[in-house]
């Protein structure tokens, strides 16, 4: 399970929050001298700013071409799977969001050994940049294998939750795709309770399959291979965005 890499804000039922408060930790082991200096090389070529409060982005505009559709990993710990899709989908712009700082390095890496040009970071909590994006902005979002904070009263932690779903669903195009992968039960019930009740999501599965095997389209990330390796089968939640009223 990895390190928490988006401030978990205290977000009630009820749609009214706290201020943002991140429980993880921002920086691990001391970098080596490549990965140090990408983040000086290139990460200010990728980073997205801090968003002016009140203010409106159009994640298209981040990208060199634009792209047809934009993609969002929350928390894409090392980097591998964010940038295997960037790789398979060049027509795609990818915005991945990490607080953990040797996190951001490691995609760094990924970036620049893959020549990928439809990558733009934001190295903050990923709810200061969700409401600055437009209403239909975003055609897919990946929460993989996050915190799970399995302790009841760590419960309102959790990045999904009823005020969140909101949040994604006016995020995602109609069709659009919120995907959640974690290999801890109380994750998976949580997240499989909330995501199938909220008016907004349609969970997809027909079969066990269908939420026991990744997507066709789908890469692993090192945290998915620990967990296989231990002998904790992830799950795979796919929760299609339902169209909006005429």
């Amino acid at each position: 399970m990895k390190t928490p890499s988006t401030s978990e804000a205290d977000l009630s039922d009820s749609g009214a929050s706290e201020p943002i408060r991140f429980y993880g930790r921002r920086k691990g082991k001391p970098l080596k001298a490549g990965r140090r200096s990408l983040l000086d090389t290139l990460l200010p070529k990728l980073a997205i700013p801090a968003p002016a409060a009140g203010s409106t982005l159009d994640p298209t505009t981040l990208f060199p071409a634009r792209p047809r559709a934009v993609w969002l990993e929350i928390g894409f710990g090392g980097g591998e799977h964010l940038a295997a899709q960037a790789g398979a989908h060049s027509d795609v712009g990818f915005i991945g969001s990490e607080v953990f700082l040797n996190g951001v390095a490691g995609l760094l890496k990924h970036v620049d050994a893959g020549g990928l040009n439809n990558v733009r970071i934001f190295h903050q909590d990923v709810r200061h940049l969700l409401p600055t994006l437009p209403d239909a902005s975003l055609e897919r979002i990946f929460l993989l294998f996050p915190d799970p904070w399995p302790k009841a009263r760590h419960a309102k932690r959790r990045f999904v939750s009823p005020t969140m779903l909101d949040e994604l669903g006016r995020l995602l195009v109609d069709g659009g795709e919120l995907r959640v992968a974690s290999d801890h039960p109380i994750y998976v019930r949580w997240a499989l309770m909330h995501g199938a009740a909220h008016p907004l999501f349609q969970w997809t599965a027909q079969d066990p399959d269908d939420w026991r095997i990744r997507p066709a389209d789908g890469f692993p990330t090192r945290y998915e291979e620990k967990a296989v390796a231990a002998g904790r089968p992830p799950a795979f939640l796919r929760f299609v965005r339902r169209q909006r009223s005429p």
